[in-house]
């Protein structure tokens, strides 16, 4: 395959289908609903391609439904320590708090 063949390839697909199955929690802005998986360390960068480890949920071209932010555009070809990670007041993984 070259270039971006592998993202429909069917190998790519059933990866791709486990990673969301376990978590669709964004690794960019920490919301849930991502629709797409990105490279953690970019294939650009010598990330492995198709291992579920190089992989993780991410919002994709419609990005997030809650802060609105274009994760996978953002994030693009970069190492994901080297994105802006979303800082709240919220701490969005505590779940709702008790009265």
């Amino acid at each position: 395959m070259t270039g971006r063949d592998e993202l429909t390839s069917y190998e790519y697909r059933q990866i791709r289908a486990r990673i969301l199955s376990a978590s669709d929690i964004c690794i960019v802005c920490g919301h849930a609903a991502s629709d797409a998986v990105d490279h953690i360390h970019p294939v650009s960068k010598g990330g492995a391609r198709r291992d579920p480890d190089n992989l993780a949920p991410i919002h994709g071209v419609n990005g997030c439904p809650v802060c609105l932010r274009k994760c996978n555009s953002e994030k693009s070809d970069r190492p994901l320590a080297d994105v802006v990670q979303l800082v709240t007041s919220v701490d969005w993984f505590a779940g709702p708090s008790s009265p």
